[in-house]
């Protein structure tokens, strides 16, 4: 087993295709949170002139890169290699990491590229790296060639919203950010962020009490969208629903409660400060005892390394028990997981809702949702259920960053390109799937209408989440395909 154990380390020679992980070496080096991309593009557009190859930057900040037809292409369909520059930063409890200064340290666990204890940025660094290695590699066969790499898709797409119409040349599209290798995704589902919020009155803890911290932890958490079926636990709302059975047998007054990091990914942990009598610390421990059994019979073969336990802590106000009453009780009804299956696709969601975020203390609580389908009316549905039901209860709600979904297209001349040169490199029939996740291209196709678009990548585990992984076998198949299907475009 190969091991590279840090970015100086990494990549080992012999990891192949090396100009794909070369790239991806550099891209792991230098910091690219959502919002702070400024540095990989400033990196890239020296590459790029290094190259000698145009470079850009619209008002969006989007990165395009162009590259001219190889000889005898000029007149070939233009093709576009869209990824995005930013990644999902999220890193376990007990790592110190700090996603603005720090690299990404890759490892290598046999037919593995992860990151051990943080998110990896395999989502979408390696189908940047794969579209930098095109750029480079002047012994591909190609039409016009331009990379389109965008910011700010993991907080709202910001990027491709923000996308200059009339800038693209080409009209064929080659999304690189799928992770399932062999499977072209032919649509994705639209999204929707839901911000909600409410000023709270703070009150004295009262003598005697004590201050307990209350946590859920190991759970699984993931992509809100792409998980979002599978039944893993959402840790704020096990959390609350531990609360709200908690308060109504012991006296019990909450002093915050937090989990969650984005609202995009499934929450894996969440805390709750609460003050009780001291006489009820035993009875506390019994019952958090019986919830971690209940919840690892309910979650069991999903999430059944969940814990539940509580510790001594420290706090300077409670909430009111108004505030604490409308919160636990309005989350606890708030929607989380899948609303309807898709009746045309077997076994995919149509439309679903994370919770993804909370933050109360006792002067303010906000919570962050993400309603998503297929069906941009049902998507705007299931927002408004959601707004309403917070609304009731009197707390603020904004919707916004709304993004549409992609509409499959099973007649496009693409796909049947794709198919073929899949069939004839690998042997055997390519599967497609429409994805119930953000992909830019539903927003690029609003902006243009003509281009026809696939999306494929090599595959990739556990995205948004620590220890996120992509299998090395996939990569150089993604990059032979790539470099093929380049080559045939015609």
């Amino acid at each position: 087993m190969t091991t590279a154990s840090n970015d100086q380390d990494f990549p080992p020679k012999g990891l192949n295709p090396e100009s794909v992980w070369k790239h991806f070496a550099a891209l792991c080096r230098i910091p690219r949170p959502s919002k702070h991309e400024e540095r990989i593009r400033e990196y890239l557009v020296q590459w790029a002139n290094d190259q000698g190859l145009e470079s850009l930057i619209d008002r969006g900040g989007n990165l395009i890169i162009r590259k001219p037809a190889s000889p005898g292409r000029e007149n070939a369909p233009g093709v576009i290699l869209q990824a995005h520059l930013d990644m999902v930063c999220q890193k376990n409890d007990a790592v110190t990491h700090d996603f603005l200064n720090d690299p990404i340290r890759p490892a290598i666990r046999g037919n593995l590229v992860l990151a051990e204890n943080t998110t990896l940025g395999a989502d979408d660094g390696i189908g940047v790296a794969l579209a930098l290695a095109a750029l480079e590699d002047r012994t591909l066969v190609h039409g016009p060639l331009e990379a389109l790499l965008t910011v700010d898709e993991e907080e709202g797409m910001g990027g491709a919203n923000k996308l200059e119409t009339g800038i693209l040349r080409g009209n064929i599209l080659l999304n690189l950010d799928s992770e399932t290798w062999g499977d072209f995704c032919l649509g994705c589902a639209g999204g929707m962020d839901i911000s909600v919020s409410r000023p709270g009155h703070s009150e004295s803890i009262p003598s005697g009490w004590k201050t307990i911290r209350i946590r859920v932890a190991g759970l699984r958490g993931g992509h809100s969208g792409i998980n979002i079926h599978e039944g893993r636990g959402n840790a704020i709302k096990i959390l609350v629903r531990v609360l709200n059975a908690l308060q109504s047998s012991l006296s019990l007054r909450l002093a915050s409660l937090t989990g969650g990091t984005a609202r995009n990914a499934l929450p894996r942990e969440a805390s709750a400060v609460i003050a009780i009598r001291p006489d009820d610390m035993d009875m506390l421990r019994e019952r958090l005892r019986q919830w971690q059994a209940i919840i690892r019979h309910e979650l069991a073969g999903v999430d059944e390394q969940i814990c539940i336990d509580c510790e001594p802590a420290t706090a300077g106000n409670i909430m009111s028990a108004d505030d604490q009453n409308i919160w636990l009780h309005t989350l606890n009804a708030a929607p989380h997981g899948v609303w309807r299956m898709s009746p045309s696709v077997q076994g995919a969601p149509e439309t679903s809702n994370n919770l993804g975020t909370v933050d109360l203390q006792p002067d303010v609580g906000t919570c962050t949702l993400m309603a998503r389908s297929t069906i941009d009316s049902a998507c705007n549905a299931l927002a408004d259920e959601i707004a309403s039901l917070f609304a009731l209860s009197g707390l603020s709600v904004v919707k916004e960053n709304a993004y549409p979904g992609w509409a499959p297209d099973t007649a496009s001349p693409l796909l049947a390109t794709c198919r073929k040169v899949y069939r004839q490199t690998f042997g055997q029939e390519p599967a497609t799937h429409i994805i119930h996740a953000g992909l830019e291209c539903g927003i690029l196709k609003s902006k243009y209408p003509s281009l026809d678009v696939i999306s494929f990548g090599p595959t990739i585990h556990s995205p948004h989440a620590p220890g996120e992984s992509v299998e090395i076998d996939t990569v150089e198949k993604a990059w032979q395909f790539l470099k093929t299907l380049l080559a045939t475009i015609d």
